[in-house]
This record gives structure tokens, sequence and C-alpha cells, in this order.
């Protein structure tokens, strides 16, 4: 078993702990992250390392490996030791591996990832995990932030978690990627992909903890707020109530004290936790380019 310290630590130089197979993992931030070392990602992995890792994986949310030349093949080979990988809907494909989209903009086009987000929430059974490789990046600039989504709900004063316990929230993929559809496209996305409800407070299969699940590219109202009111009140004032505590709950991932920021190389893989976290792609670069890959393995549907 792979074990980190529990204490936080303070100083940027992070403790590092070393598992049994030889896996060695440093802090990143307080909040999230840890650096990932002593394993080959071009090897096929044995069942205490994918252990290992997936154990670390739920404690830190984020592993960050450096220096891993792996190919394509390579890539979803080890994203396939953590479950069945899904093929996105939208996002283009790798030619000749369509579990990998293909992501990044170019030098005519920026990216548009610059917004806090939970990958593929607008699934019935949205993503465990998303692997990211770096394929090219600029010299500075193109950072990656993730964010601690259950420190986000714990956080929460008391009030406010008794105020989310019992509601829901809907999830939509039409508002993110309906724009790059044409009205056809749109409407056999809507059919195919309808809305879906899901818990704004989810419990994590695997820890127990309760996690803060609402995200600002997916997530479009609350499906049941009204049925909570403890007293008569307007429409006005409801459309209102429910406009404040949905933009409260959305400025929590922009908190400082829950996050990491990532600066890439080439050939630096990012394994997180979809179900705990969000993150946000910084837009600083354009017109450079930054290019990457990532596999997305398929998850639960949240309770």
């Amino acid at each position: 078993m792979i074990e980190c310290e529990d204490r936080i630590v303070r100083t940027q130089a992070q403790v590092a702990t070393t598992g049994q197979s030889g896996i060695r993992l440093k802090r990143i931030s307080p909040a999230i992250g840890v650096e990932v070392s002593g394993i080959d990602l071009r090897q096929p992995l044995s069942e205490a390392q994918v252990g290992e890792l997936r154990q670390a994986l739920v404690a830190h949310k984020v592993l960050v490996f450096r220096a891993q030349n792996i190919t394509a093949g390579q890539h979803v080979a080890f994203a396939r030791c953590f479950g069945e990988l899904e093929r996105h809907p939208v996002l283009p494909p790798h030619p000749d591996h369509p579990e990998l989209v293909l992501l990044g903009g170019n030098h005519k086009m920026p990216g548009t990832e610059n917004v806090y987000h939970t990958d593929v929430s607008w699934r019935e059974t949205p993503s465990m995990a998303s692997i990211l490789r770096c394929v090219e990046c600029p010299e500075v600039g193109g950072d990656t932030v993730w964010i601690n989504m259950e420190l986000a709900y714990e956080k929460l004063p008391e009030a406010r978690k008794q105020q989310i316990a019992k509601l829901f929230a809907v999830h939509d993929i039409l508002p993110s990627f309906g724009a790059r559809m044409t009205p056809e496209e749109q409407a056999q996305a809507r059919a195919k992909y309808p809305p879906v409800v899901h818990p704004v407070v989810r419990t994590h299969p695997e820890s127990g903890k309760k996690i803060l699940y609402v995200n600002e590219t997916f997530v479009t109202h609350f499906a049941n707020f009204t049925a909570h009111l403890d007293s008569f009140r307007s429409a006005n004032e409801i459309h209102a109530q429910q406009q404040d505590l949905m933009a409260y709950l959305l400025r929590q991932p922009a908190i400082l004290e829950y996050q990491m920021r990532l600066r890439w190389e080439p050939d630096t893989i990012v394994m997180w936790d979809n179900r705990a976290t969000q993150h946000y792609a910084v837009q600083d670069y354009f017109p450079a380019v930054r290019r990457m890959h990532r596999a997305t393995v398929i998850g639960d549907k949240p309770f």
C-alpha cells in the first residue's frame, strides 16, 4: 500500500513516500495532487501497481507522471488497467485509437477549455477518471488547474450543507457542445443524450466522502429547488434564490486553497479522479499550440 502523510505539508518541498512496488509519491499542494515516480508506463503494470495507483488516485485525486514517452497504444493500454474506456460523441478521435480524443486548438483557433468543469457530467454514468497526455505544449503558458471538490464541500458552512443536501441538478451536453453542431446534429444529440439529473452532493463510491458536484460547463439548473422550500415564496423570489445559490456553488472551484496548478511538459501524463475534481485549462498561450490526447475511463451513476 502507498501511504502518504495525512498532515498538511506547507512547504514547497513536499515529503515523498514509497509503496511496496517502488512507486513514489511527492505531494504537489496541500489540497490535491501528487507527482508519481518509480514507474515506467511503457511497460505492462502489475496488479499491485494498478492497486497502488488506484488507491493513490482516490486519496490524492490527481496523479502526475513526468517524462513518460509512451505511444498512443500504450496510453490506451494504461487507461484500460482501470476500466472500460468511453468514446466521446463530439470531440475528434485519434485516427488509430478511437478511445483517445484529440484536444487543442491551432495557431488560428484558441482552445476552449478555460472554464471550470467535470468531464462528461452530462452522461447518465459520468467518467471515473481521465488520463491526459501532453503531446505538444508552449514553452510557457497553457497550465491546467485541478480542484479538490471533496474539500470544497467539506469547507461549506453547515447551513449550506443542509440547504443542498437533497437537491439535484440538471446536466446537459448542449450548452457546451451545441455550438459545434448543426441544428440536425443538435437534435440527434438531444435524442441520444437527453439532460440527466445528478445529486448536487454526490458520494464517492470508493471513499464514501461527500463531493460538491455541480459545474458551470454542463449544469443548467436545479431539478427540485421548490420542493424543499420551507414556506411560500413568489415566483420572482424563487427564481432569484435559485440563481443566487447556483452562483454561490459555482464560485467554489475558484478558491485557490482547493487547487493545484500544473505546468505541462511534453510526455507529461496526468490522471485525475473525475468524480471528485474539477479542472480548468488556462488559455494564455495563443497563438502558440498545445496538443493533448485524452483517454476516459467509464464510471458509475452518481448517488
